[in-house]
């Protein structure tokens, strides 16, 4: 756990360097380390923005799942991302989180399917059009 003091307000979170590179990390598929800043930022926050981190989080650790095979896990971890980022009242912290949950709900499907996913979109944050 940090020694950092909790977070207040969504605005704090989107200046935090590490919820900058943290997106990078995520959009360059490096899932892993963006797991880990998103967690190191999930701990220190409250309110509605804890949620949309959590789904961020747990959207990548899905990612993690399925590049070690475990299609179960990734299936969970989506479904519980989704459920998040799809609450009512949940901020999106400036990030097209709709776009986000279009391409893991598609994954989704594809994977309850059991076809590869070779060829579909990866997760990726982008801010809002």
């Amino acid at each position: 756990m940090s020694n950092l003091p909790e977070r207040k307000e969504g605005l704090e979170i989107t200046n935090d360097e590490r919820f900058i590179k943290g997106l990078k990390l995520f959009n360059s598929a490096d899932w892993y380390k963006a797991h880990d800043l998103f967690e190191d930022l999930w701990h220190e926050t409250y309110g509605p923005e804890r949620s949309t981190i959590q789904g961020i989080l747990q959207i990548a650790v899905a990612q993690v799942h399925l590049e070690s095979g475990n299609t179960n896990g990734a299936k969970i971890l989506y479904g519980e991302g989704l459920g998040r980022l799809k609450g009512s009242g949940i901020p999106d912290l400036g990030l097209n989180i709709e776009g986000l949950c279009k391409i893991v709900e598609l994954r989704l499907n594809v994977l309850h399917q059991d076809i590869d996913l070779t060829n579909y979109e990866l997760p990726f944050l982008t801010g809002k059009l």
